[in-house]
């Protein structure tokens, strides 16, 4: 599996986990709110930001018919138009240059998600490092293409994804000699239930694709997030707000500063815990032999005797020879005298 950076941060397991704060709308159509994003996702230990690239006239029409209207009762937007939501939560691409300056400013990466082949053409005048390509797009072959031809790594989020459009995806990526891709595991509901997050998906994806894979997670709190960790994801990518309190399309199911610091701790906590397959004993555990129970003389003994059940006893620490080798011991003879406290070892027997 071929390894890559986005910015200076390496793209493999062998790294810790990248951690991308999704901005999204929750700026909430203030430039000023979306700096101070980028400055708390900064603070909690984030390694990139991301925006989106978007308005609502390159996602939409802005009609008045059901088909463009949101009509699921149980949804976050339930009632909206479209094309009123995807206004209201659009980041102006006039504020892309002043957000991505202050996050080269606190040494944090950022990049954004394009939404149709305009909105590359304008992301790849500011040089962005890398593209994120949404749930919802992630059949747009068109875009795909567009995407791959700039040469820069490409996240994929998989929402909704099937069997074949994962190959489609990925053949797209490929047939256009690009093979720094990354793709996320992501469940499209807003916020998304841990019982649907599917995590033993990600092996297997990454072995299908031989690719390195992450999550794009919906859900609240860290707690799937850092359980993905442990199963191979490379990237974690969370919605992020200053407070879910403001409000904000996204705001319901983002995560605060706090639990985005928790999140990059965690994650890498769970990163550090993998290691390698391992049966010996490690050093740190050389320590804690003290509290291992190990055979020692239980009475002073002199040369010649005899050992019986009452001269030695298995207790703790764990200096002595091992436990297992009780049995043999009893009838040995000692070449020298021993005293009570001394921890057996083979040379004192004949």
């Amino acid at each position: 599996m071929k390894e890559f950076s986005i910015g200076d941060h390496l793209i493999s397991k062998t790294s810790k986990p990248f951690v991308v704060a999704e901005m999204s709308g929750n700026h909430n159509q203030s430039l000023e709110t979306a700096l101070s994003i980028v400055d708390a996702a900064a603070k909690a230990g984030a390694h990139a930001i991301k925006l989106q690239t978007y308005t609502a006239d390159t996602m939409t029409l802005n009609v008045d018919r059901n088909e463009f209207k949101i009509l699921d009762k149980k949804s976050l937007w339930y009632g909206r138009r479209l094309y009123e939501l995807y206004r209201e939560a659009h980041t102006p691409w006039e504020w892309h240059e002043p957000i991505m300056r202050r996050a080269k400013e606190l040494g944090i990466i950022c990049f954004s998600a394009p939404f149709d082949e305009t909105a590359v053409d304008f992301l790849e005048t500011l040089n962005v490092p890398a593209y994120k390509i949404a749930s919802f797009e992630n059949t747009d072959v068109r875009l795909l293409r567009r995407v791959a031809r700039t040469k820069k790594p490409v996240i994929i989020s998989t929402g909704m994804a099937s069997l074949n459009d994962l190959e489609l995806m990925v053949n797209t990526m490929r047939e256009e000699k690009c093979e720094n891709f990354i793709l996320l595991k992501c469940t499209s509901a807003y916020p998304a239930q841990p019982s649907d997050a599917n995590l033993r998906t990600l092996p297997h994806l990454s072995a299908m694709f031989d690719c390195p894979v992450g999550l794009s997670d919906h859900t609240m709190g860290v707690g799937v997030a850092i359980a993905a960790v442990a199963l191979g994801a490379v990237i974690i990518e969370k919605h992020f707000t200053l407070s879910r309190a403001a409000g904000g399309v996204d705001a319901a199911f983002s995560l605060e500063p706090e639990e985005l610091k928790l999140l990059v701790s965690e994650s890498e906590k769970a990163w550090q815990s993998l290691g390698r397959v391992n049966y010996k004993t490690s050093n740190i555990e050389e320590k804690s032999k003290q509290f291992r129970r190990s055979i020692y003389f239980s009475q002073d003994m002199k040369t010649g005797d005899i050992i019986t059940e009452a001269a030695v006893r298995c207790v703790r620490p764990g200096y002595g020879l091992p436990i297992k080798h009780y049995d043999a011991l009893i009838g040995l003879k000692l070449k020298r005298s021993v005293s009570k406290g001394e921890a057996v070892k083979w040379d004192v027997f004949v």
